[in-house]
């Protein structure tokens, strides 16, 4: 089945030459600042740590944010570049699941690929957050990427789409739906979590992100209410399984005028209409039938009262609960070595390029594509 997931722009930076030719004393140290130049200034040498230091902050970095536009921030340290490409090899990440998820009949490799690349980006975010990012002297800005509510928030929602891979393929399936309500319990709940991590954002930056992560934390609430009247009708409790059916349609209802406010709200993602999607009509029409046959159940078998209290979800899913993939940067090029280090005379400005005047460099936005879902035949995965 088709999915669909919200994704933000990935960062734009401006061109950096990392000519420090007037720094590097020898051809190795001038080999290391064209080829491998962000490590050249992290390795982690305690003898030479004041020269590497020195070489963390020459050089000024600028990159722009998935939340404001064009405006970048600016930082002159060597730590601040590694995290900002970093975060954009899991933005990619995320939005690679995100365009093979939309594909038409995809197939059981490629939703593998999906679950896989979400919960790697998932793992770049939280290490990013607890091992680099703190490491920056000047502290992320509020409401920028780095910012810790940002990052969480990725990270999460990461996670909940990874599982969102989980209960399709649980569905298909046929599995227990004592097991598929947990799950989208578990879905909805990490979708509320990454929404309330937003709601400190200023609302022009942070709406239409916030739009979709409520919809899917109702759409998801929808699905663990239709899934657990299903179990509560297989235990003979007809009245409470109409009730919980009963939930699910408001769920529903809300996640559906969510998706109108995501298609009115300005801001990036996708102009894609979720509620048109097979993924939601599938949901709208099982809530309908379970529904109605749980009434005409009653009618003819239980005659219970239904409950004026909704049943409560208490469902803690056992498996398919996805969590990030350990993530960690590759090993320092063999070139980084001590006495290479020694060769960088840091007296010296690192000299300017004689071919270009000094000039402020511009940071123009990435060009992306406004992915929709494609059509879906509604075939499942077998």
């Amino acid at each position: 089945m088709t999915h669909w997931f919200h994704r933000n722009p990935l960062k734009a930076t401006a061109p950096v030459s990392f000519n420090f030719y007037g720094v590097a004393g020898s051809p190795s140290a001038n080999k290391i600042c064209k080829y491998v130049h962000v490590y050249t200034f992290l390795i982690e040498l305690a003898s030479l740590q004041e020269i590497k230091n020195k070489l963390r902050f020459m050089q000024n970095f600028k990159w722009t944010d998935t939340l404001q536009g064009n405006t970048p921030s600016a930082q002159q340290d060597a730590v601040f570049e590694l995290v900002s490409m970093a975060f954009n090899v899991a933005i990619w990440h995320a939005k690679f699941a995100s365009r093979l998820a939309g594909k038409e009949n995809i197939t059981e490799v490629e939703a593998k690929d999906v679950h896989r690349s979400l919960k790697f980006a998932a793992g770049i975010f939280k290490h990013l957050k607890e091992v680099h990012i703190p490491r920056l002297i000047t502290p992320a800005e509020k409401g920028r990427d780095l910012d810790p509510r940002v990052m969480d928030t990725y990270m999460v929602q990461c996670k909940a789409e990874a599982q969102e891979v989980t209960i399709a393929r649980a569905i298909e399936l046929k599995h227990n739906a004592t097991l598929i309500a947990a799950l989208a319990f578990e879905t909805a709940n990490f979708y509320q979590k990454a929404d309330h991590t937003l709601n400190t954002l200023e609302p022009e930056c942070s709406s239409k992100w916030r739009n979709y992560l409520q919809l899917k934390q109702h759409f998801y609430m929808a699905y663990a209410y239709c899934y657990h009247g299903q179990t509560l009708l297989a235990s003979d409790k007809c009245g409470e399984s109409i009730k919980s059916l009963q939930e699910a349609e408001k769920c529903y209802s809300r996640a559906e005028a969510l998706c109108k406010e995501y298609r009115q709200t300005k801001g990036p993602g996708s102009t894609a209409k979720p509620s048109e999607q097979l993924f939601f009509t599938t949901l709208g029409g099982l809530i309908k039938n379970t529904l109605q046959k749980c009434e005409r159940e009653n009618g003819f078998i239980y005659f219970h009262k239904v409950p004026a209290e909704v049943p409560q979800l208490e469902l803690k899913a056992s498996y398919g609960l996805a969590e990030p993939i350990s993530f960690e940067f590759p090993a320092v090029s063999e070139q980084c070595t001590p006495e290479v280090y020694t060769t960088f005379d840091l007296t010296k400005g690192a000299k300017a390029e004689k071919a270009k005047p000094k000039q402020e460099e511009e940071v123009k936005p990435m060009k992306e594509p406004d992915l929709k879902p494609q059509k879906d035949t509604g075939c499942v995965i077998s």
